[in-house]
């Protein structure tokens, strides 16, 4: 039995029963209403951009090849792939999956021993197709359908949330946060939002002495300024909020994020088991994880498959002197155990049931860390590049970018 019988197989026994609505129901409904009635425009202009794509001529991969392709594709499978561009100026997207933003990091001094890390977001232009750099957001959170954002201020904890139009580029509407969120997160079906409380900037840094007697800024070691969670009904406008003990085996900035049925949400811990996450039910209760999610690792950022039958998971094997031939094991959420292993050594979102966009190194393991967003295929050793090579940082003008993925 070869890799993609055997994953049939274990997709048919893997059939889950139905689950409940869970709470937040009728947001959803409201959410899902609202997103069909613009699909409409939106099904337009997608149309419209695979009509040039297709008229200009462009030349697709051979199934055996690795290497990049020109740039601005559109092909079937809904890729659009760029991988000449890094960071990325057009759009870069595979299946359900889109790069809706992304952001740099440049560490800027308050006084002589306090400073900031501060993020500079990108954001997806939906009627241009392009990025631009929108410099008023410290975190940025895109919901699912690409329509809407939610937008911290500058200076954190930020006392409001807004809900930024990406057509536009204007907040549509201010959410107060009185606790002082410091991240944002969507729920899954995108009618809710959970915010991450903080007393302070999460961001904050530290000058340290290193070994070599050199200084550095970091993180302040085992502290947090963490108090807790928000929970915002988008469409009813409810709002909770539980508080959360920070302890000792967090970083400084550890954000909240759903689980998949909304019914709880999750968190990194240092040190822990389960895959260094911790689960909370909405009233900030520690609880055990989700019979789906409870084997999952909080810094994989793909997590489960859009039909909750695969999960992945981290880096499985690294090939010694070979650029680029990572590998991320991809196993049942239930039971933990592995299914099969696909190319990529950083999985950050599924394109479907069976393809993912990752990271994967061009670089030997002897060489600096520099890796580009590809797209992977559940049993193919089959690559696609879609951005170009990352570059480490060298200078205030070149910094590396982290991307922002959401659904369509």
């Amino acid at each position: 039995m070869n890799v993609e019988e055997l994953v049939r197989q274990t997709l048919r026994e893997q059939a889950a029963g139905q689950t409940s609505t869970g709470p937040g129901f009728a947001d959803r409904v409201l959410v899902v209403r609202l997103r069909r009635r613009r699909r409409g425009f939106a099904g337009v202009a997608a149309a419209t951009a695979a009509v040039v794509a297709v008229a200009v001529g462009v030349p697709l991969l051979d199934s055996g090849k690795e290497d990049a392709r020109p740039a601005g594709i559109v092909q079937q499978g809904g890729i659009s792939a760029h991988p000449d561009q890094s960071p990325p100026r057009e759009t870069i997207a595979a299946g359900d999956a889109v790069l809706a933003a992304y952001y740099t990091v440049e560490t800027v001094g308050r006084t002589d021993d306090e400073a900031v890390a501060v993020r500079t977001y990108s954001l997806l232009d939906p009627g241009t197709g392009r990025y631009e750099k929108d410099p008023r957001w410290s975190y940025v959170a895109v919901a699912p359908g690409l329509r809407t954002a939610a937008v911290l201020e500058r200076e954190l904890p930020a006392r409001r949330i807004g809900l930024l139009d990406l057509a536009t580029g204007e907040v549509e509407r201010w959410i107060p946060a009185p606790r002082g969120a410091g991240a944002v997160a969507f729920s899954y079906d995108g009618g809710r939002l959970v915010a991450t409380t903080y007393d302070a900037n999460p961001d904050l840094r530290v000058k340290v002495r290193n070994a070599e007697g050199g200084e550095a800024w970091m993180a302040p070691y085992g502290q947090s300024s963490r108090t807790g969670f928000s929970v915002l009904g988008l469409a009813s406008g409810d709002a909770s909020w539980s508080p959360v003990d920070a302890g000792r085996n967090i970083n400084a900035r550890q954000d909240f994020a759903f689980t998949r049925s909304g019914d709880g949400v999750y968190s990194q811990v240092i040190g822990g088991k389960d895959g260094m996450q911790q689960f909370h039910d909405l009233t900030g209760r520690k609880v055990a994880g989700p019979a789906n999610e409870r084997y999952l690792r909080s810094d994989v950022s793909a997590r489960l498959s859009p039909d909750g039958r695969l999960a992945a998971l981290g880096l499985a094997k690294e090939v010694a002197g070979s650029p680029g031939k990572g590998y991320s094991s991809i196993r049942d959420p239930r039971t933990g155990e592995e299914i099969t292993r696909v190319r990529g050594g950083e999985l950050l979102a599924w394109a479907d049931d069976q393809r993912l966009i990752g990271w994967e190194r061009v670089t030997s393991l002897e060489e600096e860390y520099r890796p580009r967003l590809v797209l992977v295929t559940i049993g193919s050793d089959k690559v696609v590049p879609l951005s170009g090579v990352r570059e480490p940082d060298e200078s205030p003008d070149r910094l590396e970018w982290e991307p922002v993925f959401a659904r369509r």
